[in-house]
């Protein structure tokens, strides 16, 4: 199977996490198609690539040997092949690493670690590939939309649960970890944090795990199955309303925490608008949070984006007290919240939102 060199899948920045004890790693590399005398650099990633270590190939093989830091930070080992650039990411832990590469692929194995995550990629690239086969299908023939298109979707359904089974069969080492740094929304949250209470106590002091540590106390309170959190705010003519008011009147209302400066929001809008029109005579109701500072923005943010449902701001930007509450760090971010003031999902969009409400508005 054809393997890339080092993959970000589906926009996941994996962390990766070094151990902390010193017995120390070997990296054991090949580089096809390489020549005598290319360096070869092991480097940090930190605000860009730093290098840590340089060697020269010698019959196209090399040799890094260390102690691994106790800081988590992304390794790569980049070098030329035909005067091409190459690179691999891996994780650098005790043992013994093999590494090899060539042009447009590449392998990382023998510590634990780098065993799954390698596994992870080569999963994940079947996947992909069976979707973007599908979706030639789809462009030579449209009449086919619906069929295809469930079919992609369940392609997506695959490669997000597979990601979680990575996680759960790697919360041991930085494999797992970093992948659920990187994916802690695909989790409902009483597993969240069922994962986290799983990480081994050497991982304690990783920022990744600090983060993911205080994601469970700010979001703990306004988790899925709790009573949520009312909180009072004016609406763009200037009236104080209490998200209550609007918990009150629907069967399910979802809170859309948003800003007319960011980008997703605004892409993402168009999606809210159909669920809104489809289900709002089925008792579905939106109330956007806006995280905006400008008054004028704001409004003209609704207008533009064709928002016909209740909105309410304190105009704080960042420092929103909605948000606070509500733990979020980045939007737009949901809240979904049935008539007895419970919270019923979080963070639903696009055709996320769109099945959840086909499944409680029938």
């Amino acid at each position: 199977m054809k393997k890339v060199l080092f993959m970000a899948t589906m926009g996941l920045l994996v962390a990766t996490v070094s151990c902390q004890n010193n017995a120390g790693y070997t990296i054991k590399g090949k580089i096809i198609g390489g020549s005598d005398g290319d360096t070869v650099y092991l480097q940090r990633l930190d605000k860009g690539l730093v290098p840590v270590d340089t060697t020269v190939l010698k019959g196209e093989s090399f040799t890094f040997s260390g102690t691994p830091d106790s800081v988590p930070s992304g390794y790569y080992i980049t070098a030329q092949i035909g005067g091409r650039p190459a690179m691999v990411g891996l994780y650098l832990e005790n043992g013994t690493i093999d590494v090899t590469v060539s042009a447009g692929s590449a392998n990382v194995s023998g510590t634990p670690s780098n065993d799954a995550f390698q596994k992870f990629q080569e999963g994940m690239i079947d996947i992909m590939q069976q979707k973007q086969e599908l979706i030639k299908q789809l462009q030579l023939d449209t009449t086919r939309m619906a069929e295809i298109g469930g079919k992609i979707a369940h392609q997506d359904s695959l490669m997000v649960e597979h990601i979680r089974n990575t996680v759960r069969g790697n919360i041991g080492n930085a494999c797992g970890i970093g992948l659920l740094a990187s994916g802690s929304d695909l989790f409902e949250f009483s597993e969240l944090e069922s994962l986290v209470a799983q990480v081994p106590a050497m991982y304690a002091s990783a920022p990744e795990v600090k983060a993911l540590q205080t994601k469970i106390q700010l979001e703990g309170p306004t988790a899925v199955g709790k009573k949520f959190t009312d909180f009072t705010m004016n609406t763009p003519e200037g009236k104080s309303v209490k998200l209550s008011d609007f918990v009150s009147q629907n069967e399910y209302t979802l809170v859309d925490f948003w800003a007319s400066w960011c980008g997703p929001c605004r892409a993402e809008m168009p999606n809210v608008v159909k669920a809104y029109e489809q289900f709002k005579a089925k008792g579905f109701g939106v109330v956007g949070v806006s995280l905006d500072s400008d008054a004028e923005a704001w409004k003209k943010g609704i207008s533009d984006l064709n928002i016909t449902w209740a909105q309410m701001s304190d105009l704080k930007g960042w420092d929103c007290e909605g948000a606070k509450l509500y733990g979020v760090r980045s939007i737009p971010s949901t809240v979904l919240i049935n008539k007895e003031g419970v919270i019923v999902a979080r963070n639903l969009s696009a055709e996320a939102l769109h099945n959840k409400l086909s499944e409680l508005l029938k």
